[in-house]
């Protein structure tokens, strides 16, 4: 599971553009890394000047991304640069368009510290993980 954590300036972003935002995200999962599309969370922090610093002082241009990958390694390096560098032309209608300051990092966590609803998500490319996908829900493994 990709869950991503926006931290953002009050008023950065309306409803309709959280919700597109979240939309393109879940995209760029299902379409290039083919997982389930409820693999996929999106949650979005809104902060006052006073309440986020950089450097020391208040900044309300500043938008922080972090996210935490499970559901899929990324081993290569030329790969990591290259989604890297995918995320941030994706992104850049809500970023750099709009002449903010961003910054964007991922953690992976093991793949065996993660269930969703108590299953354990089922093998990369497996019957089950397409199964899921099809019904966009987890349910017990049935196997390949």
């Amino acid at each position: 599971m990709p869950m991503w954590h926006v931290y953002h300036p009050e008023g950065t972003y309306t409803a309709k553009e959280r919700q597109e935002f979240a939309a393109q995200v879940t995209a760029l999962y299902a379409d290039l890394v083919e997982i389930p599309r409820f693999y996929v969370s999106v949650a979005f922090h809104e902060f006052s000047a006073e309440e986020f610093f950089v450097g020391g002082e208040p900044n309300d241009r500043y938008v922080r991304i972090w996210i935490d990958h499970i559901a899929r390694r990324t081993p290569d390096p030329s790969r990591r640069r290259w989604w890297m560098d995918t995320i941030n032309q994706t992104l850049a209608p809500f970023l750099k368009d709009r002449r903010l300051h961003w910054e964007i990092h991922i953690d992976e966590t093991p793949f065996e510290f993660w269930t969703i609803d108590g299953y354990f998500p089922p093998a990369p490319g497996s019957a089950d993980e397409r199964r899921w996908a099809a019904q966009n829900r987890p349910s017990p493994l049935i196997g390949d």
